[in-house]
């Protein structure tokens, strides 16, 4: 069934920030933090290993310059900040600083990497969509923390989930078809740079806009097709 992953990684993102907001005030701030700060470290590790297998490290550097320049223009950060927002003023909760905080984290971290894109084509191409199911298990367990530090923010990124996702395994088989081994492997490594970004928004380290570097992911392939050889 095509888009069968796409509807449990929904499903186990809803899961687990709703029990999480159910549970949220059982659970001391210390351990909220710890685990968020366990999360920050893991999805590094996970973003560097997807930059260390690039074959050529210039085309991921190159991407995601190029690409920060292009969300930057066309303010895709902020414009993600806003739907959270707008959906906060909806539900009354405009003196919630945290939600469009989740929101906005929790979109990212879930619809950015290889599962993403790996799980849509195989989701996509109807079969069974394992890596999915890997992703929302590891997708539900952390929905479940940010639904308890975050609160409904998190909750919201579902539908940025089903969005995304549903998307690209919409086009799943055409994606698999149209990019070489070696443009789908400088994708990922410019993707990691992402994830890494996001795992030190997650550590308090800095603040970097790492939806301005969305673009990236397609401008890696377009670069690998003009200039490697």
């Amino acid at each position: 069934m095509r888009g069968l992953g796409t509807v449990v990684n929904v499903v186990a993102v809803l899961a687990g920030s709703t029990l999480g907001l159910l549970v949220g005030r059982r659970i001391p701030a210390r351990v909220k933090e710890s685990v968020v700060a366990a999360i920050g470290i893991v999805t590094v590790v996970i973003g560097v290993g997807d930059v260390l297998g690039s074959a050529n490290m210039v085309f991921p550097l190159a991407a995601t310059a190029l690409g920060a320049v292009v969300g930057e223009a066309l303010r895709i950060e902020d414009r993600l900040a806003s739907v959270g927002d707008s959906v906060k003023r909806r539900v009354g909760r405009q003196s919630d600083d945290r939600f469009t905080e989740g929101f906005v984290t929790a979109t990212l971290l879930f619809c950015i990497g290889p599962l993403t894109i790996l799980g849509g084509i195989e989701d996509g191409t109807g079969q069974v969509p394992r890596l999915y199911f890997i992703k929302s298990a590891l997708d539900g367990t952390m929905s479940l923390v940010f639904g308890s530090q975050f609160g409904p923010g998190a909750a919201l990124s579902a539908v940025s989930v089903l969005v995304v996702q549903g998307g690209i395994a919409a086009c799943g088989t055409l994606l698999d078809q149209v990019l070489s081994e070696r443009q789908t492997v400088e994708l990922f490594a410019t993707g990691g740079i992402a994830v890494v970004g996001i795992g030190i928004n997650l550590l308090g380290i800095a603040r970097i806009r790492v939806a301005s570097f969305l673009p990236g992911l397609v401008i890696a392939p377009i670069l690998v097709a003009a200039f490697a050889r």
